[in-house]
C-alpha cells in the first residue's frame, strides 16, 4: 500500500480523497493555490504545497509544478480528484515516468476510452448499442450535412472530448446546421485545444443513465449498479439519484451486466462510468469517464461501498475482494448539487461564508469544503457541497432531502438552494416523471 499520496485537486472532491486515506492510514499531500491557501483541504492534509497563482493554468492544471511536489514530499502516488488532470492521458504519462503511481486506469485506457469516437467505434464493435452518427470527427460542413440528411433531424454537434456540457449544440434543420457548425469549432477549440467534433442523431427527452464499474488490475471486474442523472440545467448534472425511478428490475440487470460483459472483453482497470441515452426502453452508449464521479456517493449509499478506497487499493495493486453475488443494494439515495449561484439567473456568486451550518440526522452526508469565513473563489467551479440523502425509499429520501435543504445555512453568497426545492416539490420530480430537458422547461415556466 501507499505510503504518501499526494492529491492534484481542490474543494470538496479533495478533502473526500484525504478523509479515506486517513481511513486507510495513508499520508496527504495537498497541493493549493495562492488563493486556496486557507482551504479545508489543506488545513486536514498531512502537509501542503503552493504550487502557484490563483488561475487554473498557473496551479491546478500546472504539471510541472504538481510533479515537482511530489517530488519534493517524496509522495508515492498522485490522485487527481475529478475534473483538471483526471482523464489526462499525457498527465498519467508523465507520472509515470517519474516513476510515482496515477490513481486511475493507464493512460492508454484514458486515451482510449478519453476520445469519444474511440470509444463508440470500440462499443459498437464489441456489439453494443451506440447513438448513430457519424463514424469519425467531422472534415467539413459538406460531410455533416450528408450525414444529417441520412440520420434526420434534429441533430446534435458534440466536442470530441471534455465535458461539462462545452461544445454541445442542438440543432433542428439544414439551416441552423450550417449556422452552428463553425461556432461549435471554435467554441470546442477554446475550451479543449482541438477542433474535434462528431455529429450524432438528437433523441427527444431521453433519460441519462449510467452504470458504474469498478475492475482491478487481475481482469476482475463488478457493477456497482446504475444512477439516473437526468435532472440536468444545460448539459450539467444537479440532481442525481439510485435507483433510477424509471428502470424495471430486470432492464437495471440486463444494462448492468452487458456493460461488464463489454468493457471487461476490451480491458479496464480502476473505477469507470459507462454513460447512456435511455429511450423507448432502449440504451445507447454515449461516453466512458475514466475517473470518479462527483456523483458516486450515491452509490456508496445503497451499497456501502467506498468508492474512493477501492480506487486506492486497486492503483496499488490489490484484487477487489467483493463478488458480483456479494453486492447488496438497499434503500434509495439522492444527491443535490449546491452551486454558489444566483438561483434566478445563475450567474455565479464567490465571496466569503459569513455563516455556516451543515443539516444532519439519520441518513444525511454532506460532502463540502466549507466552514464560517471561508473564501469561495471566482477562479474555479461553483460547485461548492453535496448534499447526499439516504432512505429506505425513493418518498422518504425526498421528505429528507427537503428538510435538509431547509436547514442548510449558507450565508454570504447566493446558492442554488431555492431551486433545487422547486424541483423536488414539483409533481413531474415526485412521480419520478422527468428526462435531459425536463429541467430547462421546467424553468422556462417558473422563471
Amino acid at each position: 500500500m501507499f505510503k504518501k499520496i499526494l492529491i492534484a485537486n481542490r474543494g470538496e472532491i479533495a478533502l473526500r480523497i484525504v478523509r479515506t486515506c486517513r481511513d486507510l492510514g495513508i499520508k496527504t499531500v495537498a497541493v493549493h493555490s495562492l488563493i486556496d491557501k486557507d482551504s479545508m483541504h489543506v488545513r486536514l492534509a498531512d502537509e501542503a504545497v503552493c504550487i502557484g497563482k490563483s488561475s487554473i493554468k498557473d496551479s491546478y492544471l500546472n504539471s510541472f509544478a504538481i510533479l515537482s511536489a511530489a517530488e519534493i514530499t517524496n509522495s508515492d502516488a498522485i490522485h487527481p480528484g475529478a475534473g483538471f488532470f483526471s482523464e489526462n492521458s499525457e498527465f498519467s504519462s508523465m507520472v509515470k515516468k517519474h516513476k510515482i503511481t496515477f490513481i486511475g486506469p493507464t493512460s492508454e485506457q484514458i486515451n482510449l476510452y478519453g476520445d469519444k469516437i474511440s470509444a463508440k467505434k470500440l462499443m459498437k464493435k464489441n456489439k453494443f448499442p451506440v447513438i448513430p452518427g457519424s463514424e469519425d470527427y467531422l472534415e467539413s460542413i459538406d460531410e455533416a450535412l450528408e450525414i444529417a440528411k441520412k440520420i434526420g433531424y434534429p441533430v446534435i454537434l458534440k466536442a470530441g472530448s471534455g465535458g461539462g456540457g462545452k461544445g454541445i449544440r442542438v440543432v433542428k434543420n439544414k439551416k441552423e446546421l450550417i449556422e452552428n457548425y463553425s461556432i461549435v469549432k471554435q467554441e470546442v477549440k477554446s475550451s479543449f485545444g482541438n477542433e474535434n467534433i462528431y455529429l450524432e442523431k438528437f433523441f427527444d427527452n431521453p433519460r441519462h443513465i449510467e452504470v458504474q464499474i469498478v475492475a482491478d488490475k487481475k481482469g476482475n471486474m463488478i457493477h456497482l449498479g446504475e444512477r439516473d442523472c437526468s435532472i440536468q440545467r444545460n448539459k450539467q448534472k444537479i440532481i442525481e439519484e439510485t435507483p433510477s425511478p424509471t428502470l424495471s428490475d430486470a432492464e437495471r440487470k440486463k444494462i448492468c451486466s452487458l456493460v461488464v460483459k463489454t468493457i471487461k472483453k476490451i480491458g479496464y482497470e480502476s473505477l469507470g462510468t459507462v454513460e447512456l441515452l435511455y429511450k423507448n426502453k432502449k440504451f445507447y452508449f454515449m461516453e466512458m469517464n475514466t475517473r470518479v464521479q462527483i456523483e458516486h456517493t450515491i452509490t456508496e449509499r445503497i451499497t456501502g461501498v467506498d468508492l474512493v478506497k477501492q480506487q486506492i487499493k486497486i492503483a496499488a495493486g490489490e484484487k477487489i475482494k467483493l463478488k458480483q453475488k456479494d453486492v447488496n443494494f438497499t434503500g434509495h439515495s439522492i444527491q443535490c448539487r449546491i452551486n454558489a449561484e444566483d438561483p434566478h439567473s445563475f450567474i455565479p456568486s464567490p465571496g466569503r461564508i459569513e455563516e455556516y451550518h451543515s443539516p444532519g440526522g439519520p441518513g444525511v452526508r454532506i460532502d463540502s469544503a466549507l466552514y464560517a469565513g471561508c473564501i469561495v473563489p471566482h477562479q474555479y467551479d461553483n460547485l461548492i457541497s453535496k448534499i447526499i440523502i439516504y432512505s429506505r425509499n425513493r418518498n422518504e429520501a425526498i421528505l429528507r432531502l427537503k428538510r435538509c435543504l431547509i436547514e442548510y445555512v449558507i450565508n454570504g453568497i447566493k446558492t442554488n438552494i431555492p431551486l433545487h426545492l422547486k424541483i423536488l416539490n414539483s409533481k413531474d420530480y415526485i412521480k419520478g416523471s422527468y428526462h435531459i430537458n425536463w429541467l430547462d422547461k421546467f424553468l422556462s415556466l417558473n422563471y
